[in-house]
């Protein structure tokens, strides 16, 4: 099953410290891990978020096993294709020993530049 994850900088420097095998650990103030299942959806929050907090987003692709992935809940966030799956912190662990590959940075945006892919 593939997920795109809407990220910044400093998220990024974490997965690839870990060799693009995995998320870091969620902040505490951050229950859930939300990877999307829509590229586009992944898009606008990198361009439209990312970037102006931080001067850069990255969009990301994965696999995750489909069957494991099923045990979490898909929440509309507002449109019919703007879908998230919604992993408690405390699973991240055992949701990345089921990511299949290496997690990839399929789109970034800069300031005043658009989209790279």
């Amino acid at each position: 099953m593939a997920l795109w994850r809407p990220t910044g900088p400093t998220e990024l420097d974490l997965v690839r410290a870990s060799g693009w095998k995995a998320w870091p650990p969620r902040l505490p103030d951050q229950p859930i891990f939300y990877p999307v299942l829509n590229e586009q959806y992944a898009i606008m929050i990198a361009r439209d978020w990312n970037v102006p907090a931080s001067g850069v987003g990255f969009v990301t692709r994965f696999e995750i096993d489909r069957g494991f992935a099923a045990r979490y809940p898909v929440r509309q966030a507002g449109g019919r294709d703007i879908l998230e799956l919604w992993v408690p912190a405390e699973e991240l662990e055992e949701f990345n020993r089921h990511i299949v590959g290496l997690i990839e940075v399929v789109h970034e945006f800069r300031a005043g530049s658009g989209a790279q892919a």
